[in-house]
């Protein structure tokens, strides 16, 4: 076999593993199982075509993806959790909900949002801005782009050359700007726009920040992999001192977005420097053991499942990740934390202590979506698009059984957007049947149906998502039992 000889010709220790099943010999790599008997069921997954060792300019072969389990109820059950994960694809909801698309003319990995996918944005923004609010953070705004020096400056440009994109260059000679990878070069230029004192500080400055990074299209995915995307980026500035009070307070801002959104089943994992090779971090001992020290506390005092992973902090800092699963128990990476020593460097970063001398301050990056993009298309795969109350786009529809009952249908509408509540009316010519089915698919939480009896009662007859009849009451009763239920999932911060 062709195949075979050149990957033992490849090889650099020159030892060749290979296994015998009957009169089939193949090369191979652990690892194994003692025998086959221990296979109970197995499955053909799929079949594709792929060129030898990923090359177009080789032959194509036929790639085939099989699957075995120890029993045949292991196979049966990761079947129908394949089958229920297709159902919940985001991509495949987005499309049916009407979120967001996606046009080869604008370009891969940029979506457009859609007007009930701008408004859920618009929601999730304006709930985390409330609650940032609250937690003394200052919203900014910074450019799309940045010059090159920027970004050399921050060290991203070192970092991220091959993943940016292409520079735009300008009449002047020698100038260069970049879409911007990261937003938290601009934040430190904000930072440093005026001086402060220990005083004045922790300062907390939090933006929706549209990044860019230039990915290779096979590596594109729906909303979980694209190439520009916008994240609930926030850096604070504090003092070494207040770095323990300021962790915990995000902390506890990252567990109120993960309640209010029925995220509750997560792990966190805190990264650590390596202790035997500290040579390679920036920033002091003294600061280092601070910032451990914070972060281990912070888990401890929250109660929080954690495992402590040494030598996987950055070099400019550790960092606490929260690993969430979702509906299908799925792991992901949602909200991190990360304590910063380098960037202050770099830019120059400073204090007036009580001393009266200039101090580096501390800085602490976080997101609690992490982004947008990839946060709703978890969202949406976990709830899989039947959102909460309050943030669905459309929380009620009216259904009137006939035309003449569109006046009173409207005056049901007025009186529930006076309420804020989001609504509207199904007045189309078709069957009331239909149009309930219609609102299921469209995931809307509460629909509405009035007749000749609910106008003649000043009522309307409730029907609730995967629940069905609810009965008969007033607008105002239904009003409130909507705001009691939406007061329910969402807390205060």
């Amino acid at each position: 076999n062709q195949y075979k000889v050149e990957l033992i010709e490849n090889l650099t220790d020159g030892e060749i593993t290979f296994c015998d099943h009957a009169d089939f010999t193949d090369l191979c790599r652990g690892g194994h199982i003692p025998n086959t008997g221990i296979i109970k069921a197995v499955k053909v997954m799929s079949v594709a075509g792929a060129y030898w060792r990923g090359d177009e300019k080789n032959n194509q072969l036929t790639r085939v993806y099989g699957i075995s389990f120890p029993k045949q109820k292991m196979l049966t059950e990761y079947l129908a959790l394949l089958e229920e994960a297709k159902k919940r694809d985001h991509r495949k909801l987005g499309k049916e909900l009407e979120l967001f698309t996606f046009s080869s003319k604008v370009g891969q990995g940029l979506p457009l949002w859609l007007p009930k996918g701008a408004a859920l944005r618009e929601r999730l923004e304006n709930f985390l801005k409330k609650a940032q609010k609250k937690a003394g953070y200052e919203m900014v705004i910074t450019p799309h782009i940045g010059q090159k020096e920027l970004y050399v400056t921050s060290g991203h440009y070192a970092k991220y050359g091959e993943d940016s994109f292409q520079p735009i260059h300008t009449p002047k000679e020698g100038e260069e700007f970049f879409l911007k990878p990261m937003n938290c070069p601009h934040h430190c230029e904000i930072y440093n726009n005026k001086p402060y004192s220990y005083k004045e500080l922790p300062k907390r400055f939090a933006e929706f920040g549209t990044v860019y990074r230039y990915e290779q299209s096979g590596e594109l995915h729906g909303l979980t992999r694209v190439r520009g995307f916008t994240q609930d980026d926030a850096h604070i500035f504090c003092t070494p001192d207040q770095l323990n009070e300021e962790f915990k307070s995000v902390i506890d801002l990252v567990l109120y977005v993960f309640k209010s959104l029925s995220f509750e089943n997560f792990t966190t994992q805190v990264s650590l420097r390596d202790k035997e090779n500290t040579d390679k971090y920036i920033g002091s001992d003294e600061n280092w053991q601070k910032a451990e020290s914070a972060i281990l506390n912070a888990v401890k005092e929250k109660g929080l499942d954690y495992v402590v992973e040494y030598g996987e902090a950055a070099f400019y800092g550790p960092k606490l990740d929260f690993m969430v699963k979702d509906a299908l128990g799925r792991s992901w990476q949602l909200g991190t934390i990360q304590v910063d020593y380098n960037l202050p460097e770099r830019f120059d970063l400073s204090y007036k202590g009580a001393d009266n001398q200039l101090h580096r301050p501390v800085m602490i990056h976080r997101a609690p979506f992490g982004s947008m993009e990839r946060f709703i298309a978890v969202l949406l795969e976990h709830t899989a698009g039947k959102f909460p109350l309050w943030l669905t786009p459309e929380q009620v529809i009216i259904l009137p059984i006939s035309e003449k009952y569109q006046k009173y249908a409207e005056n049901v509408l007025h009186l529930l957007e006076n309420s804020e509540i989001r609504a509207l009316i199904d007045d189309r010519n078709e069957k009331t049947g239909r149009k309930i089915r219609d609102a299921e698919l469209n995931k809307i939480p509460f629909m509405l149906i009035v007749g000749e009896k609910e106008e003649k009662n000043g009522t309307v007859s409730v029907r609730k998502q995967s629940e069905g009849d609810k009965g008969t009451i007033t607008t105002n009763e239904f009003i409130s039992l909507l705001n009691k239920e939406i007061n329910s999932t969402l807390e205060q911060f």
